[in-house]
This record gives C-alpha cells, structure tokens and sequence, in this order.
C-alpha cells in the first residue's frame, strides 16, 4: 500500500516513497533553482523540471517496487504555458515570486480587478503577451501540479485541484470555477484552463512511469503540510519554517466571511477538497524565516552554517534585550508592509555574536507567534498546539523560542518535509491506503513535543517589547509600503 509522491518545489524536486506507517523513505532529490535574467525576475525551466520528475519517481519505483498511488504537492502560483499538441513549453515558466507584473496589478486595481502579482493570474497574461498577443493558439495552462499531471499521464490530463486553483486569482470565491470577468480582463481563453478537481481522488494513471499507476492527489505545498501533520479538523494548525514561513490552520465547511483578507492579514484558502466537499482554511504569511539564519551565514559571516546557529545562540542564555525584525523582504501577516525592512535593535558593547544570532532566532519565533495570534484573531479559533515542520523545525534553539513566544506546546513533525506525508494522505485516501482524513491524521506522530520555558507575564512582556520592535520596522521605505494588492 506503498504511494509514490512527487514534490516539486521552489529550488528542488524530490520524489519519495510513503508507507501506510506514514514513514518516508527511498527520497531522490534532484537540484532545480530558478534562474533570474534581471532583478525581480524568477524562470522556471519546465522542460528541464519534467526530467527531474520523471528521474527522481523512476528511482524511487526502482527502489522501492510497486505503488499503488501516485500524489503530487508543489510549490504554489507559479506559472507554466506549453503547447496542447507538442506538449512542449512556449516560454520559461514565471516563478512564484516573481515581481515583473507590479505593475500590471496596480493598473488593473484601477478598474476594480484586484490581483496581487504572486499570484498566476498576471504571470499568465505577461507569457501569453510575449507568445501569442492575439490568442488565436491552442496553448495549456498550468500551474505546478498541472504540468507534472500532464508529464506524468502522458499528456492525458490537464488538471488542478482547488488548492492550486485557488492562488491563481483566477477562480470564483467559492473555488468551485474559473471567474470568467477576471478572465475577460486579462484576455485568457478559457479553453486553455486544466479543470479544476478534488485534492483527493483518482484522476488517471502515470502512464510515464514503470506500472502506470494511479495519480490520486494533487495538493499545493502549504495545504500538504497542514494534511501531512494530521490538521485535519478545525482548529489545528501547522507553521512551516523554510525560506519564509507560512501558518495555516483548518477552519472547516464554511468559506473565512472575507473576500482576499482578514482584519488580522490572513487569507482565505482551500486547505483540500474531497468527494467535492471543499475544506477551507485561512493562511498567514511570514515573507523571510531561514532566509534570515542564511544571512547571518552568507553575509555576516558569523556563523558556518545554518544548522550552526542553534550551538551559537545556545552560548548565551538570552540576548540581552537585542531584538531582531526579521522584515529583509517586508511584513506579511498582520501588517502588510513591502517597505519594512530587517531592524536590530538594543545593541550594547556587551552584544557579540551569540547574543545577535540568538535574536535572530527569537526574531522569527516572534514572527511565527504573529502568525499564529492573526489566524486566531480572524477565525475565533485557538488551536490547543502548534505543529512546525521545514528546515527550522530541527532547531532547538528556535523550537524552544517559538513555543515560549506561543505560549503553548509546540509538536515537531517526524518528518522536515510534510508536505510529502500530506500529498501522501491525499492520494492514499484515493486508493484505500487510509479510509478518511481522520485515519491519515491518526497515522502521524511528531517526534518531540516542546513546551513553553516562560510564564505568561513573562511571555506577554516580552510579545510588548517585540510589538515595539516591529512597529520600528515599519514605513522603512514609504513608497513601497503604500504598494496594496
């Protein structure tokens, strides 16, 4: 009852084997970093992601025999345009991150189309622009999981599953359908959008793959991981803690009661759908996590190594009162502010290098409890734990501060990559592996539970001196923090 995922993300693909134990194992990597022609610019080379896909699952059928499933999670937005008869790409795919359609989303912001530019919507329009101004071609569009469905099927399916769908801004508020004004206004053709399906079920079989098994879920990223640390009933809540950090937490049936954001920052998203029953979630956003240990690595130089933080910040027993924003790239939830900048406050001649790596740490715990305090605000839920996975999640230092900054246990997942337990789940549900969501859920385990050090005045003062420091981030460079999408 062995499944096959394969999980494309923003700098690699990975495939892996998942038991019905919910262990991972027989992972195959292989390197695939965006390129970036100018600044703000991300590309994707689809061709060149096919053949990563297609060799890390053939190595892990190898190893691993038979599977009796086949799910697919990846990084979310990201944009790809090939052609329906050759199946070949027209232009380098548009990363996630990529910026070069600011511009457009300002403009149409003006006539009432809000788009943000992470979003596929603009990516879209900007490659059809380039290869096809009068859209007379028969092209497909897709977004991560769509490409590697097509790849994988042979070119038989050209789908999306509603988690997916969902940060195209391109879809209905309810996620059921494309929104056909947004459509108008960007000039996409319909006929080149992949139909929208469940995250759980079979769609058809991986005919590019040694036994042609089943493909039985799709799922982006963010959503897998919240599936593949069993948050599967309202109320629970996962952050995961890689380059930047993402916190979402179940909410249930019923769509979050705001359009594109909560009075708190946080958005509404599909976390699955299943049997056509749509389960939503709300999502909090955290624009650098590890990216900020990376620096301290990278461009300070005062650590060797990422995982070398958490011995240096241990040499220290606090920072002194050194607090760090960790805002290199902005705030996200809750003040979305593009024109905040990284701020370190509170140094002395008695600060050296622990004391700076140690707040940097505490910097992103600070953050992730933000997260967290935003989707409580915004659901009237307040989940019991907090379950963290990605990079960070092995670090004791930061594990420890984020579990003193939330002010209640923090479960770390077994597994640094749940988003490939969650697609895991999904397709096994599709297939019998497990029954429903709550079996899969059943099957996870973390690996330690970490529980707060601090009181709750201790913990409250210190969430009032970070409130200040954040505050002092803010409106860094005004321009940019007066851009809204």
């Amino acid at each position: 009852m062995t499944i096959l995922v394969v999980d494309v993300g923003t700098s690699q693909v990975r495939a892996a084997a998942v038991r019905p134990d919910a262990t991972v194992a027989m992972v195959e990597r292989r390197p695939m970093p965006p390129s970036s022609p100018a600044p703000g610019l991300v590309e994707i080379d689809a061709t060149a992601m096919a053949t990563a896909v297609l060799e890390t699952a053939g190595a892990v059928l190898a190893a691993s025999g038979p599977v009796v499933g086949v799910g697919i999670t990846n990084q979310r937005a990201s944009t790809i345009v090939w052609d329906r008869g050759t199946g070949q790409p027209v232009a380098p795919g548009i990363g996630w991150q990529d910026l070069r359609t600011v511009g457009t989303c300002l403009a149409l912001r003006g006539d009432g189309v809000h788009l943000g530019p992470t979003e596929s919507a603009t990516k879209l329009a900007a490659i059809l622009d380039a290869v096809d101004p009068e859209r007379r071609h028969d092209l497909c569009f897709g977004t991560v999981d769509t490409w590697v469905a097509w790849v994988l099927s042979g070119g038989t399916l050209h789908v999306t599953d509603a988690t997916n769908a969902g940060v195209t801004g391109m879809v209905t508020a309810d996620g059921s359908s494309w929104n056909e004004a947004t459509l108008r206004a960007l000039r996409v053709p319909s006929t080149m959008l992949p139909a929208i399906v469940d995250s759980s079920g079979v769609l058809g079989e991986a005919v590019a793959l040694p036994g042609a098994p089943p493909i039985g879920g799709l799922c982006g990223d963010q959503q897998a991981s919240l599936v593949g640390q069993g948050c599967t009933t309202a109320g629970m809540a996962k952050a995961t803690f890689g380059t930047g950090g993402m916190l979402d937490c179940c909410v249930g049936p019923l769509r979050p009661g705001f359009a594109r954001q909560g009075p708190s920052g946080t958005v509404p998203v599909v976390a699955w759908r299943r049997g056509g029953v749509v389960t939503w979630g709300v999502e909090a956003v955290m624009l650098t996590a590890g990216t900020c240990v990376e620096w301290l690595c990278d461009d300070l130089g005062l650590i060797d190594s990422p995982a070398g933080s958490d011995a240096v910040a241990a040499q220290c027993a606090d920072t002194g009162d050194v607090w760090f924003v960790p805002a290199l790239l902005g705030l996200g939830t809750p003040v979305w502010d593009y024109g905040a900048r990284g701020t370190l406050l509170g140094l002395t001649r008695g600060t050296g290098r622990p004391e700076v790596v140690r707040a940097v740490l505490e910097g992103v715990a600070h953050r992730g409890a933000d997260l967290l305090e935003a989707a409580e605000a915004d659901t009237g839920l307040r989940p019991a734990t907090l379950r963290v996975d990605g990079a960070m999640s092995r670090n004791t230092t930061f594990v420890q501060a984020l579990a003193d900054a939330v002010g209640r246990p923090v479960e770390v997942s077994a597994e640094t990559e749940a988003t490939s337990l969650g697609a895991a789940f999904l397709a096994g549900m599709a297939v019998g592996t497990w029954s429903d969501e709550a079996d899969a859920a059943a099957a996870w385990r973390p690996s330690r539970v970490v529980d707060p050090a601090v009181d709750d005045a201790t913990r409250q003062r210190h969430r009032s001196r970070w409130a200040e420091a954040r505050r002092r981030s803010e409106r860094t460079i005004p321009e940019l923090s007066d851009l809204s999408f």
